[in-house]
């Protein structure tokens, strides 16, 4: 489906102007409220678990009680949520009853494409609100930052909006095309980064069985064609076990290689890799690492490591 000049945004937004809100203040909301914040956003925010607030509104958020209240005092209203589940409650708990044609809703969370055709196609239609889908990739250190990837789909002219938006937040930003481009984008982006990690988990348990000190991995590749920045990132702790803090989910990379193997059988499309990598992920999940951060996945492969 096409939306193109169906999202018109009535409204002239300056960085200055509008008010934003946030729903989802979780591992990556938190850290990319603060950074809107502290580019002078006015943050409207809502957490389904109000206690996550305190961080942000000691900072000057401004918490509100009900989701339509918070819809009532914004002009863009971003999303930051687990899955499609998720965005799909608050849709229905109060944005589609309350939204109106002169607001934008950018859903940063990543979650199936048709879902999000859907879901923009019906808030066009009973409110005339426009949606940009724009998925992250960069972690809690990227959104932390300010230096995220976001692949985003939706009009130009929604998309030029969210460009002033969410600029306090990503190193770069393209425009895929018609909405649920970018989170197609985004299975794409989740295919290789779960297969790597998966490989870099083997890769490491094989190095300490044969001997080698797994720590110097990522330095010996640094710069070379097996370089990665989860190579830099997970390599060492799953060399050290250092598994805390959490700054990511096994059932992220869950969720988003199986939207990548529904994807795939829609689409005609054979993905072995990524979907031998979905079962691999849901063998680790299923033996209780499902909230754990992905550098656990080293336990499937070094079974004398408790």
């Amino acid at each position: 489906m096409t939306f193109g000049s169906q999202n018109r945004v009535k409204i002239i937004m300056t960085p200055k102007k509008h008010n934003l809100g946030f729903i989802g203040i979780g591992l990556m909301g938190k850290p990319m409220t603060l950074r809107l914040l502290n580019a002078g956003f006015s943050v409207n925010v809502w957490n389904r678990s109000p206690e996550k607030l305190a961080q942000v509104t000691v900072a000057g958020a401004k918490p509100c009680s009900s989701i339509a209240g918070l819809v009532e005092k914004s002009t863009v209203i971003l999303l930051c949520l687990t899955d499609t589940l998720a965005v799909e409650s608050v849709i229905h708990g109060g944005i589609l009853e309350n939204g109106s044609a002169n607001q934008l809703l950018i859903d940063l969370s990543s979650i199936h494409p048709e879902n999000t055709r859907h879901l923009a196609s019906l808030l066009h239609e009973k409110c005339g609100m426009g949606w940009v889908d724009a998925p992250v990739s960069g972690g809690v250190s990227g959104a932390e930052q300010g230096n995220l990837a976001i692949m985003a789909g939706g009009s130009l002219e929604n998309i030029n909006i969210a460009r002033i938006v969410l600029a306090p937040l990503y190193k770069q930003l393209t425009h895929m095309g018609e909405v649920g481009s970018g989170q197609v984008t985004k299975i794409c982006n989740q295919m290789i980064v779960s297969c790597n990690v998966m490989v870099i988990a083997e890769m490491i348990a094989l190095a300490q069985k044969a001997g080698v000190d797994a720590e110097k991995i990522p330095e010996a590749l640094a710069g070379g064609f097996a370089d990665s920045k989860p190579l830099q990132i997970v390599g060492p702790e799953m060399a050290t076990a250092t598994f805390q803090p959490v700054k990511w989910r096994v059932k992220t990379l869950l969720k988003d290689l199986n939207m990548a193997v529904d994807l795939s059988v829609k689409q005609g499309n054979a993905i072995p890799m990524s979907g031998l990598a979905a079962q691999l992920m849901q063998l680790h999940a299923n033996h209780g690492y499902l909230d754990h951060d992905p550098a656990t996945l080293i336990k499937l492969f070094a079974k004398n490591d408790a």
